[in-house]
């Protein structure tokens, strides 16, 4: 897949209708925005648009209404909100097919650098289909696409794929051209010495990650509840810890295969386990070393140790290219978000390009007030894990190549 696409700054819009897709799926409750972060990620390209005197038509997703109007889902109150973070009246074309009367009207009286925003994509039930009837509709209202949502990259829709195909040109925004340069090429060609680091829950969400970052890393970290189906594939006693008995296999193909390619695979030595989910929250913990205890039957490894979090930290240290996905323990839980933390500081006070890669861990960077040192924190989730997994992303692959 070719990563070198045309973006916002190759094209020139003046005068012409630009529809930009973004990634409005934001919370609400009770009509109310809880959370504005990824309006306010948005503003760059949409001002970029703005300021060379585009005509400026907005879309999104919001949650799943399944191809069918729910006022609930409508995107009105992301127009208000969108208007007062701009400073200038971004219209809503409330019309329940999306392309209907109201958004053809506003499209037509449209003076450059105006702003309308359209009805929730998936209202259509085209939209997950990548039906042509929609994208046709889409493409009516516009000269020039920009994609800026990356978080559904991985998903070829109307309002990203389809869209693009019928466009004259059809560019990425600011927020996807620096997922690009930061997920894609650091998975493609990573300055050296390249560290990965893989956390969360289950071995099997990440199947295809673990095995295509050994090709590609120097280096990597296995922590969180995965990591006690590759311990009990070195022959560890794991208690009632999370196991994937299916991947127990598969686990011991990885470590043949790390040690054939030359790989370092690092694994906790130690585990803070509990006897049940702590409760009280500050239930003891107590500490077991793989190398000299067996983990009793009744405890459950819910954290990495403090002899394992030193020893991943110690691994950053030398790296200049480090990307993390998925959290070391139960980070929720303050007694068990230790090696969480550890793993956050290391990336924090290291020189390295450091790369959040979305969902679990991007929470707890944020959570833990380590994000404004991180190089890149991925606004995917399941598309920033197949960027990982090396896999060919439809929204990226959509856009024109330079």
């Amino acid at each position: 897949m070719s990563l070198n696409k045309v973006s916002v700054d190759d094209i020139n819009v003046k005068g012409k209708r630009v529809l930009c897709r973004c990634d409005f799926n934001v919370p609400l409750k009770e009509g109310n925005i809880t959370d504005e972060n990824r309006l306010v990620a948005a503003l760059p390209t949409i001002k970029k648009l703005i300021a060379d005197g585009g005509k400026v038509i907005l879309c999104s997703h919001l949650g799943k209404p399944k191809g069918e109007p729910k006022p609930e889902l409508s995107l009105a109150p992301v127009a208000k909100r969108l208007t007062e973070l701009l400073g200038q009246e971004v219209k809503f074309a409330a019309d329940p097919e999306v392309v209907g009367p109201n958004a053809k009207a506003a499209v037509e009286a449209m003076k450059d650098g105006e702003v309308i925003l359209l009805e929730n994509t998936r209202y259509r039930a085209e939209e997950t289909k990548n039906g042509e009837a929609f994208s046709k509709d889409l493409a009516s209202l516009c000269d020039v696409f920009v994609n800026d949502a990356f978080g559904t990259a991985h998903r070829a829709h109307c309002s990203n794929v389809g869209v693009s195909e019928l466009a004259e040109t059809a560019a990425v925004g600011y927020l996807m051209q620096k997922e690009i340069d930061f997920l894609g090429n650091a998975v493609e060609n990573p300055v050296r010495p390249f560290v990965a680091i893989l956390g969360g829950a289950k071995v099997a969400d990440k199947l295809n990650v673990i095995s295509n970052l050994l090709e590609k890393c120097d280096t990597l970290i296995i922590g969180g509840g995965m990591a006690y189906t590759f311990l009990k594939a070195q022959g560890h006693e794991i208690g009632k810890s999370l196991v994937d008995d299916t991947k127990v296999e598969y686990c011991k193909e990885m470590l043949e295969k790390a040690e054939k390619l030359g790989k370092k695979l690092l694994l906790p030595v130690d585990s803070a386990t509990i006897t049940e989910f702590p409760n009280p929250i500050d239930a003891p913990v107590d500490v077991v070393m793989y190398d000299s205890d067996k983990m009793p039957a009744d405890r459950e490894g819910c954290d990495i140790g403090p002899k394992t979090a030193a020893m991943f930290a110690d691994a950053v240290k030398s790296a200049k290219t480090v990307v993390w996905n998925g959290p070391m323990g139960v980070f929720e839980n303050p007694t068990l978000a230790e090696g969480t933390i550890a793993v956050a500081k290391a990336l924090a006070d290291t020189d390295a390009t450091t790369i959040i890669g979305g969902g679990d861990s991007a929470a707890a960077v944020n959570q833990l007030g380590f994000g404004d040192k991180m190089s890149h924190i991925s606004t995917g989730g399941g598309a920033s894990l197949e960027f990982l997994e090396g896999k060919e992303l439809p929204g990226v692959a959509a856009a024109t190549n330079k």
